[in-house]
C-alpha cells in the first residue's frame, strides 16, 4: 500500500503539492486535500482582485489536478476544530501544512480600531464573496464613505484602489457577488488617498497592476511631480530594478496630466507615514508625517505633519499567517518552524509534517512562487520516505477516515464540480462566467444537488 498524505489548505500551495505527490513515479502516494470552507483554492478565489480575469484563470489550471488519480478534495472540514492534528497522523504518513497567511497585520497606531478603519484583507475577502466576509461592515462603511485612505503601495493596496474607484458598469463582467455590485452602485467615495512610507522607487506594486490605475473611466490620478524626485539611494534602486524604473516612468507620464475633470481622483502620496487615526463614532481624518530616506533606504519622520480627511481608512500593509494548535510556530515571523519544509520543534524535524506556502515562508512572491515552494516540500517528504522516517501510523482506509467524518457535512470533489457548475449558471443570468455563491449553506446545497 502507498503512502496516503493530507494537505491542509487547497490554495495554489497546496495544490501544487498535491500535483507534485501524485505526478511521481518513485513513490506511490494519494492525497487528501482538506479545507475548511466547501469550495478550494484559497487566495486565488478569495485574495486575488475579480477583475484580473488572467490571474484568476489559474483556478482552471488548478481544477484540472482533481481529475488526476489519486487526488480528493475534503471540504467544509476544519482541522482544530472537525479533526485534530493528532488525529489525522492516525489516518496518514504525512501531513503538509498549507493553510497560508490570511489575517492582516497590524499598524499599532492610536485609532486604528475606529469603526471606518478595515483591514484589506477583510475588504478583499468581502468583495471577493469569502462565507466568513464581514458582509454588514462593508455595506454599512462603503456607501457612507466619501474619502478613503488605503495605507500601503503593494500589489494589494492597489486591487483595493482600484475596485474603490471602478464604476458598477466597469466591474459588471466579474463573478463578484451581487450584493458587492449592490453596494458599490451605492458609493459616494470621491477620493482615494494612497499613502506611501518611503518614496516610488522602493513600492512593491508591479507595473501592470500600477498602470491600471491609470485607465479607469471616471477616476483622474494625480501625484506631485516633486515627490518623484530621486534621492541617491532610489537613483541607485531605479538604475539596478528593472520594475521601479517602469513604475518611475508610469508615475512620471501622470504627473504631466492635467486632471479631466473625472468624479473620482485617485491621489498618490509618499513619503508619506500615517501617525494617528482621528475621528467620532467613526474615523474621520488620518495624520500624515512627511518622511525622509537614510542613506539605508529606511523612512525617518522629519515632524512635518499634514492631514487627510477619511471616513474609511483601509491597512494595506501585509498579510500574516496564524498558528495551528500542536504544530510549532514562530511567532516572530508568523510562520511554521521549518527547515525546508520540514516542520521543527526545538531544532528537530516532527515526523511526518511539512510546510509549504506562505505558512512556510511568509507572504512573499507571486502565485506561481509556491509551486517551486511546494516542490521543495514534497522533495522532502518523498526523501523521508523512502529513508524510513515516517512514523508508522496505523494505515486505515480512506474509507475509514470518511467514517471519522461521518459527522462532518463533508464536500468532496464531485460536490465541488457541482458548486462550479452553480456558479457558472447563476452568472449565465446575468450575463457573466460565473458568480459567486457566498453563504454556506448555499455552497452546501450547490453540492447536494
Amino acid at each position: 500500500m502507498g503512502l496516503r498524505v493530507a494537505v491542509i489548505g487547497s490554495g495554489p500551495s497546496g495544490m501544487y503539492a498535491a500535483d507534485a505527490l501524485v505526478s511521481q513515479d518513485d513513490v506511490e502516494v494519494s492525497v487528501d486535500v482538506i479545507d475548511k470552507i466547501p469550495v478550494p483554492f484559497g487566495l486565488v478565489r478569495y485574495g486575488v482582485a475579480p477583475d484580473h480575469f488572467s490571474i484568476r484563470s489559474v483556478r482552471d489550471t488548478l481544477d484540472k489536478i482533481w481529475d488526476k488519480p489519486g487526488v480528493r478534495f475534503i471540504g467544509n472540514v476544519e482541522v482544530g476544530k472537525d479533526i485534530s492534528v493528532a488525529e489525522l497522523h492516525e489516518y496518514f504518513d504525512a501531513v503538509i501544512f498549507t493553510y497560508g497567511a490570511a489575517r492582516d497585520r497590524r499598524l499599532g497606531l492610536d485609532g486604528e480600531d475606529l469603526a471606518g478603519s478595515v483591514a484589506a484583507t477583510d475588504l478583499v475577502a468581502w468583495y471577493c464573496g469569502h462565507p466568513d466576509a464581514d458582509r454588514a461592515t462593508f455595506e454599512d462603511v462603503v456607501p457612507s464613505a466619501t474619502s478613503a485612505v488605503v495605507i500601503g503601495v503593494g500589489n494589494v493596496a492597489v486591487d483595493v484602489t482600484r475596485v474603490l474607484a471602478k464604476t458598477v458598469d466597469e466591474l459588471n463582467s466579474t463573478d463578484m457577488p451581487q450584493y458587492v455590485f449592490d453596494t458599490l452602485g451605492r458609493s459616494h467615495i470621491t477620493d482615494v488617498h494612497v499613502l506611501g512610507r518611503r518614496g516610488p522607487a522602493q513600492a512593491t506594486f508591479t507595473t501592470k497592476e500600477l498602470r491600471e490605475l491609470g485607465e479607469l473611466a471616471e477616476a483622474d490620478i494625480l501625484i506631485d511631480a516633486k515627490d518623484l524626485e530621486l534621492d541617491p539611494v532610489s537613483a541607485a534602486l531605479v538604475a539596478s530594478d528593472k520594475v521601479a524604473a517602469r513604475n518611475l516612468e508610469v508615475m512620471r507620464e501622470w504627473s504631466t496630466r492635467a486632471p479631466g475633470g473625472k468624479p473620482r481622483r485617485i491621489h498618490l502620496h509618499f513619503f508619506a507615514r500615517p501617525v494617528e487615526l482621528i475621528g467620532d463614532d467613526r474615523v474621520r481624518q488620518v495624520t500624515v508625517e512627511r518622511t525622509e530616506l537614510d542613506a539605508n533606504g529606511q523612512a525617518n519622520g522629519t515632524g512635518q505633519t499634514y492631514a487627510v480627511d477619511a471616513d474609511l481608512v483601509v491597512r494595506s500593509v501585509g498579510y500574516r499567517g496564524e498558528a495551528l494548535e500542536q504544530v510549532p510556530f514562530d511567532s516572530s515571523r508568523n510562520v511554521i518552524t521549518n527547515d525546508e519544509g520540514r516542520v521543527m520543534r526545538d531544532g528537530v524535524a516532527v515526523p511526518g509534517e511539512y510546510t509549504a506556502g506562505w505558512i512556510k515562508r511568509g507572504p512573499s512572491g507571486i502565485i506561481g512562487t509556491n509551486k517551486k515552494c511546494a516542490v521543495q516540500t514534497v522533495t522532502c517528504l518523498l526523501a523521508d520516505a523512502q529513508a524510513g522516517t515516517l512514523p508508522a501510523a496505523p494505515h486505515p482506509s480512506s474509507g475509514e477516515f470518511d467514517a471519522r467524518l461521518s459527522n462532518v457535512r463533508v464536500v468532496d470533489t464531485a460536490g465541488w464540480r457541482k458548486i462550479d457548475a452553480a456558479e457558472r449558471a447563476l452568472g449565465a443570468t446575468a450575463g457573466r462566467d460565473r458568480t459567486t455563491i457566498v453563504q454556506v449553506d448555499q455552497l452546501l446545497s450547490a453540492a447536494d444537488a
